[in-house]
């Protein structure tokens, strides 16, 4: 089969479709029949080695390196010990460790069990494949954040794929959303749920304060704006970082400050899914291509811009 690997780190060219065996399901794992892997700035990171920096992959473990997190598609094996699953139920999933052989941009991949849960009925797989990754982030970021009803957040990047979701998942639990995005996209972000705008550019802290005394009791900050973001924070209040890397603040004034990578997990992936059928929650897709456009789908992902997410159609 053909899938999507990098052998030797760098830019998008690195990026290579190889004929691979096909994987197998173990105990307790299903195989997809990949119909739409969506693109992430975590597979550039990969890609680009930059992974190897911050720790989290070893370089030279592997002679390739699979890329991909999101896969929608149909299930077409199951291991050992699957009750959950049937071949043929449409589903999506997670890949969430990074030092793997295959990842999702590949004609099938492997997941365990209990990071795949059933595909929202009401959209197509290309808008499905936007929602783990992304979907589990926001939510599990929000659990870290643990802000009461009522309370105040600033999402940060509030426009794009996880910050979209943010807003929306922290309107439905009852908080008070301030939204940092480009100019142009008020509209969109107020459209979401949140009650209050901050435009990119100005500076985060001073605005955002302008409209909420003291700070917000909380921030998400999917932009990674860092500490110039934990300055809109009150005292003692909570931050959480997407995937912050280095730039992850101190936890000035007392500040609980968290960083999020996100971990597979069914129950929640279900929950998501519920929420797209329900209308409530928005899958965006910016663009689709087939897999040997992965090098050109990041390319698109380093010039930034997007409005949802760049998904490859195997």
């Amino acid at each position: 089969m053909r899938a999507v690997v990098v052998r030797s780190f760098g830019g998008p060219e690195a990026l290579e479709v190889a004929e691979v065996p096909e994987p197998v399901p173990g105990p307790g794992q299903v195989r997809i029949r990949v119909a739409a892997a969506a693109v992430n700035p975590v597979d550039a990171l990969t890609r680009s080695g930059l992974m190897t920096e911050f720790g989290e992959l070893a370089a030279g473990s592997r002679p390739a390196y699979g890329i991909g997190w999101d896969a929608a598609g149909t299930v077409d094996a199951v291991g050992e010990g699957v009750t959950r699953f049937a071949v043929g139920d449409r589903v999506i999933g997670v890949r969430d460790r990074i030092d793997t052989a295959l990842g999702a941009y590949a004609e099938a991949v492997v997941l365990d069990a209990g990071a795949v849960a059933a595909a929202p009925r009401g959209v197509d797989a290309a808008h499905a494949a936007t929602l783990p990754l992304n979907g589990l982030t926001a939510w599990q970021a929000l659990d870290l954040l643990d802000l009461p009803a009522g309370a105040t957040l600033l999402v940060t990047g509030a426009a794009g794929a996880v910050g979209g979701y943010a807003v929306e998942l922290a309107a439905q639990r009852g908080l008070r959303v301030v939204a940092q995005a480009g100019a142009a996209d008020e509209e969109l972000v107020r459209g979401m749920g949140a009650e209050l705008f901050v435009p990119r550019g100005e500076h985060v802290g001073d605005a955002v304060r302008a409209l909420v005394p003291g700070g917000v009791d909380g921030a998400l900050d999917a932009a990674l704006l860092g500490a110039r973001t934990l300055d809109a924070v009150r005292n003692r209040g909570a931050f959480v970082a997407v995937n912050g890397g280095p730039v992850v603040p101190s936890p000035l004034r007392g500040t609980r400050v968290h960083n999020v990578w996100a971990a597979g997990d069914a129950a929640q992936l279900g929950e998501l899914s519920a929420l797209v059928d329900a209308g409530r929650l928005t899958p965006r897709v910016a663009r689709t291509l087939p897999l040997e456009g992965a090098a050109e789908a990041h390319a698109l992902l380093a010039k930034g811009g997007l409005r949802g997410r760049i998904v490859l159609v195997p």
